[in-house]
């Protein structure tokens, strides 16, 4: 049964917590937005589907947004209870400080079950949604984002201004120019016409354009000599309606390209992607075989790639350089800087694609293990932002808030540290996405013990008493004014 303390401590907790789980929430948002850009404009989606797909791209910020928002609505909460003596007169009833947090910690052990099961269920279903939502657009809808009274090359070939661009879908056109991009020798072509009309197209990779009331300017002058061309008239057509296609299927192959459906282990869960690190790490093992063969062919049995393999092959007995001549012995040096030099090149043409190999292996690791990681994170993020608020005893938006930022910085640089100390190869990718929870636990545990031992850390005359002594040490003694 919950007492009525207990229920005031929740009450108290879940007021800033709402308030700055919306406010993070919304800055971490709109700058998914900001990156996002590009993707959302000039494609004629409809407000819906940018919400939409904005809630689906959305869902990875919770792993960041809720750890961040325990930390510091707990920091405000106890600074709160702090501030207002409410702490004291807790302790002084004879409550612990223990027992004062064990409401929160509940709260705070829920919510980390709550972002596993997000992180685990909801946000790869998210990512796979998102992904299908931006292929579609970038089949359906290329990244054709014309503004009016300005040259646009984005029709590969064609340079277009358009002097008005007005419609529900931005399809009707007025003061329309149009001219082909040819070099000296080729035909030219320019296209003038008073209004125009994007109209769907049969063919998906071609854009269609109804034209009215305009001319065409002709110059054929390809393979034509240049006396020649100096006799040619110049060609003007006049026409009332012109339809025109233009190729876009290479802007569709990019888009699609860059947002190609595979089998990505962001929509797999915890479970799902042992089974995509067990076959990563096969298929690397297969690579690096290969390598070593091609390595120990190339030497003829002398080296192998991996120390802990032997090579198949029968190494070559090398022979004695004191018996041999001197034209011989040089050829022998020649033959062996040769081969040197082609290993050392065959070397350098695999080291990335052999890191490539890694980087993905570790991406998929750490990517695992944060599903639980950031789980965890909650609850040491509740033990460093309790025990801080009861021991500054500041509450509101202030000092709470400006700790509570220094800590998570302090989180997220170790965390992009380690993942790109793992991705190069240089940490073991199982530690690095729990470095920095092993990393701030101990900071956590230490501040959760001088809070229950009601130590002013924070204390700065505490601080000044303890270099006191020394500062008298190298003053002068200022003598009375009197006694002078």
């Amino acid at each position: 049964m919950i007492k009525k303390i207990d229920g005031y401590v929740i009450k108290t907790f879940f007021g800033p917590f709402i308030f700055i789980f919306s406010v993070l929430f919304f800055i971490f948002v709109v700058n998914i937005i900001w990156i996002r850009l590009a993707q959302l404009t000039g494609k004629g989606l409809d407000y819906w589907e940018i919400l939409r797909l904005l809630s689906y791209l959305s869902a990875i910020v919770v792993q960041l947004v809720l750890p961040l928002t325990i930390l510091l609505a707990s920091i405000m909460t106890f600074g709160d209870f702090g501030e207002r003596y409410e702490l004291a007169a807790m302790k002084a009833a004879g409550i612990s400080l223990t027992r004062i947090m064990l409401p929160l910690f509940i709260v705070s052990f829920i919510f980390s079950l709550f972002l596993f099961f997000f992180s685990n269920n909801v946000i790869p279903d998210f990512q796979r949604k998102a992904k299908n939502m931006l292929y579609n657009i970038a089949a359906t809808k290329p990244a054709l984002n014309f503004t009016p009274g300005q040259f646009i090359q984005q029709i590969p070939g064609y340079s277009v201004k358009f002097d008005q661009i007005t419609g529900e879908n931005k399809e009707d056109l007025k003061g329309v120019f149009i001219h082909k991009m040819a070099n000296a020798y080729e035909n030219q072509q320019s296209i003038v016409a008073e209004k125009g009309k994007f109209v769907p197209a049969a063919n998906k990779n071609y854009l269609k354009l109804v034209l009215f009331n305009g001319y065409i300017f002709e110059e054929n002058i390809g393979n034509v000599e240049y006396n020649q061309r100096l006799k040619q008239p110049d060609q003007a057509i006049k026409f009332d309606t012109l339809v025109s296609h233009f190729n876009i299927s290479e802007l569709i192959d990019k888009a699609l390209e860059s947002e190609s459906i595979t089998d990505d282990y962001s929509f797999q869960d915890y479970w799902q992607l042992n089974t995509t690190i067990a076959k990563a790490k096969q298929e690397n093992n297969n690579v690096l075989k290969n390598i070593n063969s091609e390595l120990v062919t190339q030497t003829n049995g002398y080296i192998g790639f991996l120390d802990k393999t032997k090579p198949s092959a029968k190494s070559t007995v090398l022979p004695k350089t004191d018996t041999l001549q001197q034209r011989k012995k040089q050829e022998m040096y020649y033959s062996a800087f040769n081969k040197i030099e082609s290993v050392r090149q065959m070397k350098n043409d695999k080291a990335g694609q052999i890191q490539e190999l890694h980087k993905y292996f570790s991406r998929v690791i750490i990517y695992q293990q944060r599903i639980f990681a950031y789980s965890v994170t909650c609850l040491i993020f509740f033990l460093i932002g309790a025990s801080l608020g009861s021991i500054i005893r500041k509450g509101g938006l202030g000092l709470p808030v400006v700790i509570a930022i220094v800590v998570f910085i302090i989180f997220y640089v170790i965390n992009l540290s380690v993942e790109n100390l793992a991705w190069s190869g240089k940490m073991d990718p199982y530690l690095a996405a729990w470095l920095p929870n092993l990393v701030l636990f101990p900071f956590g545990a230490w501040l959760t013990y001088k809070a229950l031992t009601d130590s002013q850390v924070f204390d700065i005359e505490k601080y000044r008493a303890l270099f006191k002594p020394l500062i008298a040490r190298f003053s002068k003694n200022k003598e009375h004014a009197r006694y002078r």
